[in-house]
Parts: structure tokens; C-alpha cells; sequence
């Protein structure tokens, strides 16, 4: 067949369309990619450890950050408190995905001559200072504290004074750790013989104190860098009451015993100046009085030396000086980046479309970095989650400190498992978060059970999921450690007014560190909060029991109360352990896989 050349015209018309498709493509491709800013964003994260983002280094796969879609509707809050927390936290993070460079990378702070090697304060200035010394960035191996003093007279039977190091660098809107807490008393305790007792405290709970009644522990059992923990004293006065000191030395020198046993008095006097030196070594603290090895406390999980930023003293004690020496001279790096180890490893799996069957909602803060690895690193590794049969989320709100928020976007992007409910954090908003995991259990993952839990809060995935299905299959369950008959506080820091909360005892609730809800209820939760019915009260977890007791008025609810969800620290054979610090998470985590029963990992 004789083929026929195109004319101008079939040439121009075919241009034509070529160029139309391009631009479709073009158009196409843009409407792809713009960013509805409130939802979502795909900005990469850094996958770095200790440096900024690498324009050719990328994490092996891109999540977008996660953003409450049911609290961003401010519609749906009924008190005007509420709405404006939700306007500012949205107007907060459309700025941060806005992609100003200001915002992005904020200017690093000059650290130059803020890492002194001693620090010397007269007991004038210590008063002045609020009775605190800041060692700018913490000890480390070596340093050393001198404190020189006198025990005054107590009122009544009481004399004593405590010094502490605190972690003055620590979470807004908590209080400071107690890394080392060091009491003597003079006039003793309920022994009525003069003590000293050490201990820490990390998160409202206490370690397991060590006591010093004068009987010296045993050197081959406990020692901390090869000194016992205790020391042996005896009271001077006692001993003069049996026997004179010539008769004392006496019988040491003609009697049997070939070594001559020194005996000292307690430590410290009343009315009687002392020099105390506090010293890090390799395994602890060693405390010595007027050059005498006293006693020494073994570093605990939890804390490391740089977290010592600072120094108190109270009680009976009148302060001459005080010096502090041998610091580091670099400051410790606090940013994300000492804390977060950006590897695909541990980055969350892809939620299955089919539905799962149970979710666990953790709240955390936006600067818990630390918190919310070591939660990556130890029970989200189970292999439940790690197969998607269970999903689990961190729920952030918004930190005041601009830089905290960039980093926070940076984290939720890399590893997946961070959504953010767009307001200010703040205490009596932590409710909003309890309905967001509700919401995202209910409508993202479809999860049969849906469990909240706390980043410091330590969860046996396969015990939980096991109580929730030993529930009964036709009824409603809440499972948790629950509260009966508790009556609200009317003072002090956990206060509620009779206008928050008029009667006098609470409906049964448990405990917020972990508890376990069925569908059924989260869902009345979310449709409730949609149509303004739902009463938000400051306590989340007095919250929710009030929820599920007007939940249990139309449908009935099976109540499981288990001491195992532990309240305070961790109990044998637990089923969630709180109060954890992120060394304690891993420790715990060790445990459970080399040990066929659940054992905790307290502070010893």
C-alpha cells in the first residue's frame, strides 16, 4: 500500500495534543503534591545521630507525620478553654510546616565558658541562690564536692538535714529527679540510733534506700568500687558509760586479738563543724566526713553522672561553703540527637488494612526523646507489634520551646509511630490525648481492644492481649489496676476544687498508666465527644472512669481489677510496670527474653 506523507495540518494537531498531555501530566503532578498543612507533611527526617540532616543521607522509607484529625476540629469542644488551646496548637504547627528556615533550623546555643571546672560558693551566697548550687553540665568520673558545715540543734527530737544532687535539666512541668539523696540524722529514727540513710527518686517513686545504723556491711557481699556501703560506728557517749579509755586501750593491747579494731563515733555533732567530700568513682558515690570513708552509694538506673546539674542542702544545717571541682569540661550534649538513634530498625511497621486486634496508645511529651526510644528499643519490639497483629502509637502535643517541636516533626517522620494532637501541652489537657488514641484505634487501625498506657510505663504485649480476650465475648470490658470509693484531694499539687469535682468520691477508674478498653466503649467515647457530651475533667484516667460509668448505665461493663497493671514501679509477674526509666525499660526487656517469669528490675 502506497503511504501517504502527513499534511501541515495532522502535523500541527498532533503537536497540539503532545503539548495538551504534558500539560495535564504537569498539573497532575502538582496537584499531587501539594500539602494540606494541618494533616500531613513529608518533610524527611534525619537519619543521623549526632550531626544535622545529610542532603544524601535518607531513612529507608518516609512516613508522613500523623495529626489528630479529631481534635483539630475545634467545632467539637463545648468550652471555650479548650477551643483556644486547639486554635493556638494549630496555628503553632501550620508554622511549623510552613517551611520557614527560621523555624526548621533554629540558631544553636553558644555553650562557649558555660562548662566551669569548679564552682566555689560562700554559705552566704548559698542562702541568697535559694540554698542551690548549678554545676552547669553535671559531674562525670572523678569530680568531687566538698561541703563544709555544722549541724544545728533541731526542734524537738528531730535534728537532721539532707544534701541532694538534682537533675535541674529535666522535663517541664515535672519535678527534678533526686539522683542521690543523702539524710543523716542525728538523733536517729525509730531506732532512736543516729542514721544515714540514701536513696534517689525518678518520677515519683523511690529507689530502695540504703541505711547506715552504724554496722558495718559486708565486704565481701556489697561493695562499691571496692568500699562497703557502710561503715561501723559506735556513740562516744555509750562507750564511756562501760569504760574508761585507759581501760579501753587497755584491754586492746594485752589482749588476745592481734589487730587493734578502731571504733569511730557517728559523724556528724550537733553544734560541730564538718567537711564533707562527695566523690564520683567508676561504680558509685563515696561520701567522706572529716577524711574518713563514711559510706558510698552505687550508681542507679536511670541516672548518669551528667545528669547532676544540681546541688541542695536543707534541714539543720548551717553552710559555711561549698566547692565543687573536677568537672567536665565540654558541656554533655541534651539535645535529641544524645537520645534518639535514627535507625530503620526500629522504625514502626505498616499498619494492615484488614484491621488489628488490639492498639496501644502511649502518651508522651515532646521532649520524652529519651523516654520514647528506649520504648522503641524494648516492648515495641515484641513480636506482635513487630508483625502487626498490635499497633502501637506515642500521642505528643505541642512544646512551648520552638526548637522541642522541630525535632519532634523530625522523629514522628522517620520512625512512624508518633501522632501529634496539635495544642499546647498542658496538665489539664492530657484528656484530649485519651480521646485521640480512642479515635485512632477506632477509625485508622479498626482494633478490637484499644489500651493507653504512659512512656514510662512498661507493657508484657503478650499478658495484655491475653487478659483482653479472657473477657467475656458478650459484654464491654475495662481492665486495669482500678480504684474504688478514692476521694479527690482539696489540696496540694493534685488539688481539685468542689467546683471541678463536687462529690466526694470518684466512680471507680484505673489507674492511667495502663489500662485496657473494648471497642464498644471507645467508640461511645468518640460520639459522645463529637456531639459535645462528653465531660472533659483535668484527670484522664478519673476521666475515663467516668465515661465508661455512664457508658455502664445503658450497656452493661465488665469491671477486671488486677494489681499486676502496677501503679507504683513493678510488681512480680506484672502485666505493665510504671515508673520506669528508659535503662530500666531495657533491663526489663533483657529480662523477659532470657527468663521464662517476668521479673522487675527495681533500683538497688
Amino acid at each position: 500500500m502506497k503511504r501517504t506523507r502527513p499534511t501541515k495540518l495532522d502535523t500541527f494537531t498532533r503537536q497540539r495534543s503532545f503539548h495538551i498531555l504534558i500539560a495535564i501530566a504537569i498539573l497532575y503532578l502538582l496537584l499531587f503534591t501539594l500539602e494540606f498543612p494541618f494533616f500531613f507533611s513529608t518533610t524527611r527526617a534525619t537519619p543521623r545521630l549526632s550531626e544535622q540532616p545529610s542532603q544524601t543521607q535518607q531513612p529507608f522509607r518516609r512516613h508522613d507525620v500523623v495529626v489528630s484529625g479529631l481534635v483539630l476540629n475545634d467545632a467539637a469542644f463545648s468550652s471555650e478553654f479548650h477551643r483556644s488551646a486547639c486554635r493556638e496548637g494549630k496555628r503553632v504547627w501550620k508554622k511549623l510546616v510552613s517551611g520557614d528556615p527560621r523555624i526548621a533550623a533554629p540558631k544553636p546555643q553558644n555553650r562557649s565558658g558555660s562548662c566551669p571546672r569548679s564552682v566555689t560558693v560562700t554559705g552566704s551566697e548559698f542562702s541568697r541562690r535559694g540554698s542551690v548550687v548549678v554545676v552547669p553540665c553535671g559531674l562525670t568520673l572523678g569530680s568531687h564536692v566538698t561541703v563544709v558545715g555544722r549541724p544545728l540543734r533541731g526542734e524537738g527530737k528531730m535534728s537532721h538535714f539532707v544534701m541532694e544532687l538534682l537533675g535541674l535539666k529535666t522535663v517541664e512541668g515535672e519535678d527534678p529527679p533526686r539522683i542521690l539523696h543523702f539524710n543523716p540524722r542525728l538523733r536517729g529514727d525509730w531506732s532512736g540510733k543516729p542514721v544515714i540513710e540514701l536513696n534517689n527518686r525518678y518520677r515519683m517513686q523511690w529507689g530502695s534506700a540504703l541505711r547506715c545504723d552504724g554496722s558495718k556491711s559486708r565486704a565481701e557481699e556489697d561493695t562499691v568500687d571496692e568500699l562497703v556501703k557502710c561503715e561501723k560506728w559506735i556513740g562516744g557517749e555509750d562507750r564511756e558509760e562501760m569504760e574508761s579509755k585507759s581501760a579501753w586501750w587497755l584491754k586492746r593491747l594485752i589482749g588476745r586479738t592481734k589487730k587493734i579494731p578502731v571504733d569511730w563515733p557517728f559523724p556528724f555533732s550537733e553544734d560541730k563543724l564538718f567537711v564533707l567530700t562527695l566523690s564520683a568513682g567508676l561504680e558509685g558515690y563515696h561520701i567522706n566526713i572529716d577524711g574518713r570513708h563514711v559510706t558510698s552509694f552505687p550508681y542507679r538506673t536511670g541516672f548518669t553522672l551528667e545528669d547532676a546539674t544540681g546541688l541542695t542542702l536543707s534541714g539543720d544545717i548551717d553552710v559555711h561553703s561549698i566547692f565543687v571541682a573536677s568537672l567536665p569540661s565540654l558541656h554533655p550534649s541534651i539535645s535529641p540527637q544524645q537520645h534518639l538513634e535514627f535507625s530503620t530498625m526500629w522504625c514502626a511497621p505498616t499498619v494492615p488494612d484488614s484491621g488489628v486486634e488490639l492498639f496501644i496508645g502511649v502518651l508522651s511529651a515532646g521532649n520524652h526523646f529519651a523516654e520514647r526510644m528506649a520504648v522503641r528499643k524494648s516492648w515495641m519490639q515484641h513480636s506482635l507489634i513487630k508483625s502487626s497483629e498490635v499497633v502501637a502509637r506515642f500521642f505528643v502535643a505541642l512544646h512551648p520551646r520552638v526548637e522541642v517541636n522541630v525535632e519532634l516533626k523530625k522523629e514522628a517522620e522517620f520512625f512512624g509511630d508518633i501522632v501529634i494532637v496539635p495544642y499546647m501541652d498542658n496538665y489539664d489537657l492530657v484528656v484530649l490525648k485519651t480521646v485521640a488514641i480512642c479515635e485512632y484505634g477506632l477509625r485508622t487501625v479498626s482494633a478490637e481492644y484499644i489500651m493507653k498506657g504512659d512512656d514510662d510505663t512498661f507493657v508484657r504485649v503478650d499478658a495484655v492481649i491475653n487478659a483482653a480476650r479472657n473477657a467475656p465475648e458478650s459484654m464491654s470490658f475495662y481492665i486495669g489496676n482500678i480504684n474504688y470509693r478514692h476521694r479527690p484531694l482539696r489540696h496540694g499539687k493534685w488539688a481539685v476544687t468542689y467546683e471541678e469535682w463536687p462529690e466526694a468520691i470518684y466512680p471507680p477508674y484505673a489507674n492511667g498508666p495502663g489500662y485496657i478498653l473494648s471497642s464498644s466503649i471507645a467508640h461511645f467515647v468518640v460520639s459522645q465527644f463529637e456531639s459535645h457530651k462528653l465531660r472533659l475533667f483535668k484527670m484522664e484516667d478519673v476521666s475515663m472512669g467516668m465515661w465508661v460509668e455512664q457508658f455502664n448505665s445503658t450497656r452493661p461493663v465488665y469491671y477486671w481489677h488486677s494489681f499486676k497493671f502496677c501503679q507504683y514501679g513493678c510488681v512480680e509477674d506484672y502485666y505493665t510496670a510504671h515508673y520506669q526509666s528508659p535503662r530500666q525499660m531495657m533491663c526489663l526487656w533483657d529480662k523477659l527474653q532470657k527468663q521464662t517469669r517476668p521479673q522487675c528490675c527495681n533500683m538497688r
